[in-house]
């Protein structure tokens, strides 16, 4: 930088910046720390209310407000009435959405593209995906969708479609991981690189290739999966 036009000052002024974010990099998270704090909050409050709307025979269960906009949710509260039609459309609408299979890379136009990994030398029948954290294990698959269904023993390996921050808590008891969607800087690929945990990302279909309690290897450095 020092031999650009005016380089000392620029180096000058990089360096200054630089010593900045490190100092306070570690501040960003205040905000975030903040904001799912009151969000828990939030969700107790109109838990509260569900629950009134429950006694009033409004609706059938708590969790029903959260198939209604929150537009939606304040009109009911506010009148105590509600077509219950609504709810069970939304439901049923929900359960046939969890069925879809999103494409993986979709175009501004509308277009699907396709591919698949080209790797030489794989064992036979091996599941291929990319290698985001080297080492190879093997254990006991456990396919979870929802991570409130998450019934993990130490030594087991997640397969799931994908991992989000809320997911970190599992990972102190796998010992490998296998997602459907990822990369090298998602969150899933991050925190087991940090774990120490061998993973594979981005094997389409991986939860339905998988059976939930097969024993499976997993290889992390060459980025495939075998069924054992």
């Amino acid at each position: 930088m020092k031999q650009l036009p005016d380089g000392e000052q620029k180096a000058k002024e990089t360096k200054r910046m630089i010593g900045l974010i490190r100092n306070f990099i570690g501040y960003r998270e205040y905000p975030k720390y903040g904001m799912v704090n009151r969000y828990f909050v939030y969700k107790q409050a109109l838990l509260k209310e569900a629950e009134q709307l429950v006694q009033a025979n409004v609706i059938r269960e708590k969790e029903d407000i959260y198939y209604l906009t929150f537009e939606e949710l304040h009109e009911v509260v506010r009148t105590n009435k509600l077509d219950y039609q609504i709810i069970s459309k939304r439901k049923d609408e929900y359960k046939l959405y969890e069925k879809l299979t999103p494409p993986r890379v979709i175009t501004s136009d509308g277009e699907i593209i396709v591919g698949e990994y080209k790797r030489e030398n794989l064992p036979a029948e091996a599941i291929v995906g990319q290698p985001v954290s080297s080492g190879v294990i093997e254990g006991r698959a456990r396919v979870i969708l929802n991570m409130e269904d998450a019934d993990l023993e130490d030594g087991d390996i997640l397969v799931t479609t994908f991992t989000d921050p809320s997911w970190t808590p599992l990972f102190v008891s796998i010992k490998g991981l296998v997602t459907e969607v990822g990369g090298l800087m998602t969150h899933g690929a991050v925190i087991a690189r940090e774990y120490g945990l061998p993973a594979v990302v981005g094997v389409e279909n991986a939860t339905k290739m998988i059976k939930d309690g097969q024993k499976i290897r997993v290889n992390g450095t060459e980025g495939y999966i075998e069924i054992l």
